[in-house]
């Protein structure tokens, strides 16, 4: 079976730890909701956060919504002049049969216009 990625991104409004959480639960529910997928099926999980988010890991948002059988790892996003601030991303890894071009990224908020290429827009946004 095929690994393959899913991509997705969301910022906060604070640095804080509820914040960091709550924004990293809501992305990985969405990655999981829009692309149907089992977290038994979830190879791996990488999430970065820009410098300017440091009160708490992303991962602490995958633990909490019960993903402790999953490895994750947090790294810090690298520092470009005049990127998104605030802003978690993540690489998640699933062994699915879906093609790529099947696999749905998801970027929440302000984080869109990362990749306005490869996002669609949740379902739940798309009818607000």
């Amino acid at each position: 079976m095929p690994c393959r990625g899913v991509r997705g991104a969301v910022c906060t409004d604070a640095n804080d730890p509820h914040a960091i959480v709550d924004a990293t639960r809501t992305l990985l529910q969405s990655i999981v909701e829009n692309n149907s997928i089992q977290r038994e099926d979830v190879a791996s999980i990488v999430f970065t956060a820009t410098r300017d988010l440091d009160a708490a890991y992303p991962a602490l948002g995958a633990r909490k919504m019960g993903w402790t059988d999953v490895p994750l790892l947090c790294v810090q996003e690298m520092a470009v002049e005049g990127s998104l601030s605030q802003c978690i991303r993540v690489l998640l890894l699933w062994n699915t049969e879906l093609a790529q071009d099947q696999i749905r990224h998801v970027y929440l908020g302000e984080a869109r216009q990362l990749r306005p290429d490869l996002a669609q827009s949740p379902p739940e946004e798309e009818e607000k």
